[in-house]
């Protein structure tokens, strides 16, 4: 049974061009199902996990909406994290292409408020942004959102358990009685019900089955010791042998010690996790995303947002006490058809989480591997064949994908082949490159101009 198309929803023949340059056809299992439903104006309570299409669920429609003449915000998007936001608004970005002029605005903390009050003074079309700073637009009345016509609370779960629910009602109070809510959540708790019924009215309600089929991530649990934990590791890496992974512990400071030990393995890895000043964060993100990082070891709180399209391999150091995260954590691998890894460590006394981690819906618990019978090549490492670029220049000096890569190409003198993803924030940009002409393309930009002018490069 083939999935539906969009071409079966009554859209108009600019956006489905756009969709189908995307390279998005048919849709997926939340987007069938949610679509039809928000284009009718219908408010909705969607249980879709993150990797599901749920962003082009509520983008579209969102669209649709807006009237580009009027530069008011007409749509309100509320994130959990500044990663997330940023990752919503650059892909209603792509989606809004069919119509010039669309202006999208991002306001999360972490950076200064200034230039966001700047970029609301010239209009908006729509907002995406975290509760907290969203807030602090109320206050300073630099915002104005009495012309929302559609309001998304994306990963409303997780905005609850952050303790945003006091910001999320003056927020809400802030807009018109007659918009359209859309409400997207991981899990369905009780509070989520509680919050569809202060906020939603007579929402119809989506569930799509949880996206981790059996068959495409392979789940396996390593028995470990506490005093050889990162040795044995290092022996399931080299048994598994993926280019990237995500490994994620329970704590902080076992981010720093998991990632430094690596490192001095030669399996190249960085820790995230939330003391990182929120510069520091992107950073990390932006290297793990374009291949120059081949291992990010994360907490949970630091990764939400994390969407990585090819992620082979997670690997939980730490397995954590929580089944729901358990299945938000391996749901990160296996994404748009492909097969993923799900490699858990487990010590002696923590053999009891397995009733509620993989052997769970299993008729039996799943196999204790010990790392000591494994076979590894002792050779292996994780040394990725890129290096990421960062540009004192962004998205505010007018820069461009094209412009980067026409400064490389052209002047710089770099083949097309050798310059990997190239990603454009505010007031920086990043582009990776192949590692034998990483040094060159450092010289030559620095050196150099982008559109006529010079800006400060530096190697991550």
């Amino acid at each position: 049974m083939t999935n539906p198309s969009f071409a079966d929803l009554s859209l108009p023949a600019a956006l489905l061009a756009n969709l189908g340059d995307l390279g998005y056809h048919s849709m997926t299992p939340i987007q069938a199902r949610a679509l039809p439903r928000a284009i009718a104006g219908r408010d909705l309570i969607a249980q879709a996990k993150t990797g599901s299409g749920k962003t082009t669920a509520f983008a579209l429609p969102l669209l649709l909406q807006l009237n580009p003449r009027h530069f008011g915000v007409q749509g309100l998007v509320l994130c959990p994290t500044r990663e997330l936001a940023s990752q919503v608004a650059a892909e209603i970005r792509r989606l809004a292409r069919y119509q010039e002029n669309i202006k999208v605005v991002t306001l999360s903390g972490g950076q200064s408020i200034g230039p966001q009050i700047g970029s609301l003074e010239h209009g908006a079309h729509i907002v995406v942004g975290t509760p907290g700073r969203i807030n602090d637009h109320l206050r300073k009345q630099t915002l104005d959102l009495s012309g929302v016509k559609m309001l998304v609370l994306d990963e409303a779960d997780r905005m609850l358990e952050m303790g945003f629910m006091e910001d999320m009602e003056t927020i809400i109070s802030h807009t018109p009685g007659t918009r359209q809510t859309l409400l997207f959540s991981a899990t369905y708790p009780d509070n989520i019900k509680a919050l569809s019924s202060q906020f939603q009215r007579e929402p119809e309600e989506v569930i799509v089955e949880s996206q981790l089929a059996a068959s495409a991530i392979t789940e396996r649990f390593f028995l470990v010791s506490h005093e050889a934990k990162l040795d044995e590791l290092i022996r399931v890496l080299q048994h598994i042998r993926v280019p990237s992974a995500v490994i994620f512990c329970n704590m902080k400071k076992t981010t720093q010690e998991v990632a430094q030990y690596l490192d001095s393995r030669r399996f190249n890895a960085l820790a995230l996790h939330g003391d990182l000043e929120q510069r520091d964060r992107d950073q990390v993100l932006t290297q793990f995303k374009h291949q120059s990082c081949s291992i990010l070891v994360a907490t949970d709180v630091a990764a939400r947002g994390l969407d990585v399209e090819d992620l082979p391999a997670v690997v939980n150091y730490d397995l954590p006490r929580d089944p729901e995260i358990y299945i938000h954590r391996i749901g990160r691998t296996a994404r748009a058809g492909k097969e993923g890894l799900a490699v858990s460590l487990l010590e002696d006394k923590e053999r009891y989480k397995l009733a509620k981690m993989g052997g769970e819906q299993a008729e039996q618990a799943p196999t204790l591997e010990h790392p000591s019978e494994l076979n590894v090549d002792p050779g292996f490492s994780m040394l990725p064949g890129w290096k990421t670029l960062v540009i004192a220049g962004g998205r505010k000096d007018k820069i461009r994908p094209g412009d980067v890569l026409g400064a490389l190409t052209g002047d710089a003198g770099i083949p097309g082949k050798a310059v990997g993803k190239i990603d454009i924030a505010d007031f920086s940009a990043y582009v990776t490159l192949e590692l034998e002409h990483a040094d060159k393309a450092l010289s030559r930009l620095g050196s150099g101009k982008i559109k006529g002018r010079k800006y400060k490069v530096r190697m991550l």
